[in-house]
C-alpha cells in the first residue's frame, strides 16, 4: 500500500471513526470529511480512545453531502474512498426527504467527484435496511445479497433512504462510472466499543437498556455485528479484486431477539447491567401511541417477525470472520461503562 491515501466520509461518526482506526493500523494515510473543522477535535478524541494518535497520517477536509463545495478538493490524490457518511437518526424525521435526499444525492456527489479524481474504488456503506424490508420473508433461507428491500412497502424513512441511495450508486456506476469501481457493505445493527458520547442508534439502544430507560423489551429481532469487523470488511472490500461490483452483508451469526440481547448483557456485564429490563412487552402495548415516542413507527412493523441474514459471501470471497454477537454486545456495554456514558443510579 505504501501509505496510499484513503478518503473516509463522515469521520466524526461511530463507524467512520472505526474505519479510520482500521486504515491507520493497516498503514494507510487517511483524509476524512467533516461538515465543519469544529469536529476535528471530536474525531481526534475518538481515535485517542481507540488507542491511536494519527499525527501527519490523518488530514481533514470540509464537505457536506448536501453541497457540491469541497468534494473535488477532498478527493484529490486519493486511491480509494470509504463512503460511510449517511444520516441515521434515533427518531423519525418530519419529512422523509430529510433522510432520502442527502443519502441519495450525497452518494452521487461522492461518486462523481471520485470518478473525476481518478479514484480506483469506492466502498459505500449501505445497510441491511436495503436488503430485508418491505416484502415477504424469503422461504427456507436467510436474506442474502441478492435480496433488495421494496422501498414502496411498509418501511421507515431510514430504510427507504438506504435502499434508494444504494440503487442510485449502482445505477451511476453502470451508466456513467467510467473506470471507477464500486463495492458495497450492508451491515445489520452495528454494535461494539463506543469511542465517545456521539455514537450510533444501535449502541444508543444498548445505552437506554442499561440506563433502565425502556419500560420493557419489544418482541422483535436484531442482527448484530461489531463496528471493528464492519471496518475490517470495508478495508477488505476496498482492495480485493473479488469485491469489485459486489455487495456484502455484514452480520455475526443469527439474528437475536431483544430478550436474548438483554440476557447477554446481564450475563456478560453483571451489576453494570442490573437495570436492563427483563419484562417482554406484549405487541399491543408496544403499539400504544407514545410508548416508544418517535421510534414507534420503526419498531411496530417488525414486531414478531422472525428474519435472518447470512454473511457467507463475505466469508467465502474475502475471508471475513467477525467476532461473536455476544462479544460485540459486551464490548458495547463495557465501553459505555468505561467512558461514563450511563446515568448514575439514584
Amino acid at each position: 500500500m505504501d501509505g496510499e491515501l484513503v478518503l473516509v466520509t463522515g469521520g466524526s461518526g461511530f463507524l467512520g471513526a472505526h474505519c479510520i482506526l482500521k486504515l491507520l493500523e493497516a498503514g494507510y494515510r487517511v483524509r476524512t470529511t467533516v461538515r465543519s473543522l469544529g469536529r476535528k477535535g471530536d474525531v481526534l478524541a475518538m481515535l485517542a480512545v481507540g488507542g491511536v494518535t494519527p499525527g501527519d497520517a490523518l488530514s481533514f477536509a470540509v464537505a457536506d453531502l448536501t453541497k457540491d463545495d469541497g468534494w473535488r478538493e477532498a478527493m484529490a490524490g486519493c486511491a480509494y474512498v470509504l463512503h460511510v457518511a449517511s444520516p441515521f437518526p434515533p427518531g423519525v424525521p418530519k419529512n422523509e426527504d430529510e433522510l432520502i435526499v442527502p443519502a441519495r444525492e450525497g452518494v452521487l456527489r461522492v461518486l462523481r467527484a471520485a470518478r473525476d479524481a481518478g479514484v480506483r474504488r469506492v466502498v459505500q456503506t449501505s445497510s441491511f435496511a436495503a436488503v430485508g424490508y418491505g416484502k415477504p420473508l424469503p422461504v427456507g433461507r436467510p436474506f442474502n445479497e441478492e435480496d433488495w428491500t421494496d422501498p414502496n412497502g411498509d418501511v421507515s424513512a431510514y430504510v427507504k433512504s438506504k435502499t434508494l441511495a444504494e440503487r442510485a450508486a449502482w445505477d451511476f456506476i453502470a451508466r456513467e462510472g467510467s473506470a471507477l469501481e464500486l463495492s458495497v457493505v450492508n451491515p445489520v445493527g452495528i454494535f461494539g466499543p463506543v469511542l465517545g458520547a456521539d455514537h450510533s442508534t444501535s449502541t444508543l439502544f444498548i445505552q437506554r437498556m442499561m440506563d433502565g430507560a425502556l419500560p420493557g423489551l419489544p418482541r422483535m429481532v436484531f442482527g448484530v455485528v461489531d463496528a471493528r469487523d464492519v471496518a475490517d470488511l470495508h478495508v477488505l472490500a476496498m482492495t480485493s479484486p473479488a469485491a469489485k461490483g459486489e455487495r456484502f452483508l455484514a452480520v455475526s451469526g443469527d439474528f437475536m431477539w431483544v430478550a436474548e440481547i438483554a440476557a447477554t448483557l446481564r450475563q456478560r456485564l453483571g451489576a453494570a447491567a442490573a437495570r436492563v429490563p427483563t419484562r417482554i412487552l406484549p405487541d399491543w402495548l408496544v403499539r400504544t401511541v407514545g410508548l416508544f415516542s418517535a421510534e414507534a413507527a420503526q419498531v411496530v412493523p417488525e414486531l414478531g417477525r422472525v428474519k435472518n441474514a447470512t454473511s457467507a459471501k463475505a466469508a467465502r470471497a474475502l475471508g471475513w470472520t467477525p467476532r461473536t454477537r455476544e462479544d460485540a454486545l459486551a464490548a458495547t456495554g463495557e465501553s459505555l461503562v468505561r467512558l461514563g456514558l450511563l446515568k448514575k443510579r439514584g
